[in-house]
């Protein structure tokens, strides 16, 4: 009787653990935002930049977590953005010879024109400058835009690969960190704060995580929850 009495409470006890066990891995915006909005509190901005990427203080008095999306899992992104990033630079470096090419037939036109000594051979010459013109004009706006594309991806990858080292922890800088595959976790978390003049904000915080697998070293890196931004909505 005493022996049951004994495995009856080992399992109240073994499930009373498993339930906290769980309900802290199903809410990991709670701890993340109690800490965050205490270290607000308190000032002190070195805790703060250890969990957001982004760190910012508000002005709060009291706060409150109102809504929480549904966990997102998705593909990570960083070697997408990664062969991207690295597709543009190809396109632009490849580019800089029909930039030069239409720039030195403009030069040649106007060189032609000045030379020109007719009516006839003036009117054909100055044909000339303004189509070597245009055709130079294209070829620089298309660089243009080419160069524009590729700070936006590379300040994307750039920004992804900050999130993914950030989320890993502190240590996890690792050379072959835009060649990890695995998954990216993402939750939005209304908040609602009231501050200390008395108004009250609703801030959403989106909060990421990362399983990364590393292949050469045979290693899956597991992230914790981290704030990647936050922004006020209302």
């Amino acid at each position: 009787m005493r022996r049951k009495g004994l495995i009856i409470i080992g399992v109240i006890s073994f499930l009373s653990v498993m339930i906290t066990f769980q309900s802290c891995k199903s809410h990991p915006e709670k701890g993340l935002l109690e800490r965050y909005f205490h270290a607000i509190s308190l000032k002190d901005t070195m805790t703060m930049s250890t969990m957001a990427v982004e760190p910012q203080s508000i002005d709060v008095h009291t706060w409150e977590i109102t809504s929480v999306s549904e966990e997102k899992v998705e593909p990570a992104k960083l070697p997408d953005l990664n062969k991207k990033e690295l597709e543009l630079k190809k396109k632009l470096e490849g580019h800089v010879g029909p930039v030069m090419d239409a720039e030195d037939a403009k030069y040649a036109a106007e060189e032609e024109l000045k030379a020109a000594r007719t009516g006839a051979a003036r009117a054909a010459a100055k044909k000339k400058v303004d189509e070597a013109t245009a055709l130079f004009e294209q070829e620089r706006e298309i660089h243009r835009q080419l160069q524009r594309d590729y700070n936006e991806a590379k300040a994307a990858a750039q920004k992804e690969q900050e999130i993914s080292i950030f989320s890993l922890g502190a240590g996890s800088e690792v050379s072959n960190i835009r060649d990890l595959t695995g998954t990216a976790h993402s939750k939005e978390v209304d908040v609602k704060v009231v501050g200390k003049d008395g108004q009250t904000r609703t801030y959403r915080f989106y909060l990421v995580r990362y399983e990364l697998r590393d292949e050469a070293i045979n290693l899956t890196r597991r992230g914790r929850w981290v704030i990647a931004k936050f922004e006020p909505i209302s």
